[in-house]
């Protein structure tokens, strides 16, 4: 008798990979609120401005993730070094910090070659690792960190962190912003690209925190300052998690 036909050996069957779960889109790290005064226009030139406080009043966008050679040339980067003197805090005579003054507008030079930087920009800078800051000149001064720093500052300014919230926040949006002490206010706010010098500032800032009390005197004192300086009044309220919103207020004629 004819033997059976053995079977074909079935062929191996390879399974579809499961398809990976589509990534989750990313949250910006800060949420600020999306409340501000409605603009009233005074003037036909105040018309649709370049920038306005609703624009400051939006998320910050994600950072994107750096490459690896922008990572490495990152960890390169030159860190400059300073002292606390009191009120400000100067840094030595090096490119890196001429470099900080003429990029970046950090600070003022002085005749010495140092440069001269306020608290605010200073724990700014040791906040990116930009700097790093000595408790006084001697040489066993120690490097002052994040909060030490804080520590020292509120010493001299009782108000300092509601005031480093708002800095902070402008300068991660891109603006230029200086003390204001000469207009009887904190900061002064440039539009994005304008340098102290190449034009006037569009914004005084006052920031207040948002259990802090005006008095209709005090209010209209600081719209007076705003409106003898031709300058536009911000108010950024800063809440007890360091979110800020900003209000701007101007002159009405009925």
């Amino acid at each position: 008798m004819a033997k059976p036909a053995k079977k074909a050996p079935k062929k191996a069957t390879v399974k579809p990979a499961k398809k990976s779960a589509k990534s989750k889109k990313r949250i910006p790290a800060v949420a600020l609120d999306s409340v501000s005064v409605e603009k009233v226009v005074e003037k036909p030139e105040q018309a649709n401005p370049v920038i306005s406080p609703s624009e400051l009043n939006k998320p910050l966008a994600v950072c994107p993730v750096l490459p690896a050679d922008a990572e490495k040339s990152k960890k390169e980067k030159i860190i400059v070094k300073g002292y606390f003197a009191d009120e400000r805090v100067l840094l030595e005579n090096c490119d890196a910090a001429r470099e900080l003054f003429n990029t970046s507008c950090y600070g003022q030079l002085l005749d010495d070659g140092k440069l001269q930087i306020s608290l605010c920009e200073a724990l700014y800078l040791i906040e990116r690792g930009k700097i790093v800051v000595n408790d006084g000149t001697a040489k066993k001064a120690k490097p002052l960190d994040f909060e030490s720093f804080l520590s020292k500052a509120r010493k001299f300014e009782p108000n300092f962190w509601v005031r480093y919230c708002v800095y902070k926040n402008i300068r991660n949006r891109g603006y230029v912003i200086k003390t204001a002490l000469k207009f009887g206010a904190d900061f002064r706010i440039y539009d994005r690209g304008v340098k102290p010098g190449e034009d006037h500032a569009r914004w005084i800032v006052y920031p207040v925190h948002e259990g802090t009390t005006l008095t209709w005197h005090e209010f209209a004192a600081k719209n007076r300052v705003a409106h003898s300086t031709k300058k536009r009044l911000m108010i950024g309220i800063v809440d007890d998690e360091g979110d800020v919103t900003y209000y701007e207020i101007r002159w009405i004629r009925p």
